[in-house]
């Protein structure tokens, strides 16, 4: 009989508790929850019983997070640690990464917020090794940027690559530079992007730190995903693209695309995205947009709807339908009308495949 991963869970606060106790119930893994409500009990604890993971509220009476997480990575290497707080302090960030944690979280508020911890979580639960990088084990550095980035951060990332030290400095959930030792600026980032493993530590943010980089953090991610890809392509002689990347993520690496949403009508408008911090909203628009030039469009006898397409300062916006899947697509604002029409019918074809 399969023996179910244990995470042990600890706050002073009985109501947080209660609710992430329910929330980690959602992991796919189906981990048994244990809860301690202070240090010193989540300590007896761990002395009696294995445990994958811990995740451990910073601050508490007495015993507080940071001297757990000190001891524990003294006493057992091996656990996962999860830093959780409410308190946005740089100060407690690069102490509790100074001491090793796996991820350091401010406690979710939204319901993107809550899918990325849960997706982290899960992936540190299945960690059965030390690839990726320390501090979040079983994430690439794409991922802990983006996480930096969403949480609004302000951060200098130090990375080390074997004797290679790379920098990445996060102002306010931008990224406005980088540098290694040979390069720096856009070059440098996605240099530092394409190491496999090494560690890393947040450090004090650098607010005078002059700006060389002014493309957006998922128009630098999407880059660098997409070196990536081709380079393993390279590798292998195959096309690794169309193997194992989901049709959004395939859409975002397009030349010129900024973002893409797919709302799937048949499951509720449940809405998918890539390049959108909040999709929601955008997802609500979408849908009603599509609607009502389909509802229009049967008026006039006007034939079956094919696509919208719109214009704004800042980018251009394409609506198409395809099945039961409503898409919007975000294009860079000098591309012509002739390439996004052409572009959108691979657009469609992905999603009709």
């Amino acid at each position: 009989m399969e023996t179910r991963l244990k995470i042990l869970l600890v706050d002073d606060d009985p109501a947080v508790l209660e609710l992430y106790q329910e929330l980690l119930k959602k992991l796919p893994s189906e981990p048994e929850i244990v809860t301690a409500s202070s240090g010193a009990r989540a300590m007896a604890l761990l002395e009696s019983e294995p445990f994958r993971l811990l995740i451990c509220d910073l601050k508490m009476p007495k015993m507080d997070g940071l001297q757990v997480l000190s001891i524990v990575r003294r006493k057992y290497p091996m656990l996962r640690t999860v830093a959780l707080t409410a308190v946005l302090d740089e100060q407690f960030r690069s102490r509790a990464y100074a001491l090793g944690v796996d991820l350091f979280w401010h406690k979710p508020t939204t319901e993107q917020e809550v899918q990325m911890f849960l997706e982290c979580l899960e992936s540190l639960l299945g960690q059965e090794n030390e690839n990726g990088f320390r501090g979040v084990q079983s994430k690439s550095l794409m991922d802990i940027i983006q996480l930096e980035c969403i949480s609004q951060s302000s951060s200098l990332l130090r990375i080390a690559n074997g004797s290679v030290i790379g920098r990445i400095w996060i102002q306010e959930g931008e990224v406005i530079d980088a540098e290694t030792t040979d390069f720096k600026g856009e070059e440098a980032f996605h240099r530092i992007l394409a190491w496999r493993t090494g560690t890393f530590e947040s450090m004090a943010p650098e607010p005078h730190r002059e700006r060389t980089i002014y493309k957006s953090y998922n128009a630098l991610l999407l880059e660098s995903a997409q070196a990536l890809d081709e380079a393993l392509s390279a590798g292998t002689g195959q096309d690794t693209t169309s193997i194992t990347l989901s049709p959004l993520t395939r859409v975002v690496q397009m030349e010129g695309v900024e973002f893409v949403l797919a709302c799937n009508r048949s499951a509720g408008g449940k809405a998918e995205a890539r390049g959108l911090e909040n999709p929601d909203r955008l997802a609500g628009w979408t849908q009603q947009c599509l609607q009502r030039f389909a509802d229009l469009s049967d008026l006039i006898h006007a034939g079956p709807l094919e696509q919208v397409e719109g214009s704004g300062p800042q980018r251009q916006v394409s609506l198409a339908r395809q099945g039961d899947f409503d898409l919007c697509v975000g294009w860079k604002h000098d591309l012509s009308s002739a390439h996004i029409r052409d572009a959108m019918k691979n657009v469609t074809a992905l999603w009709a495949s």
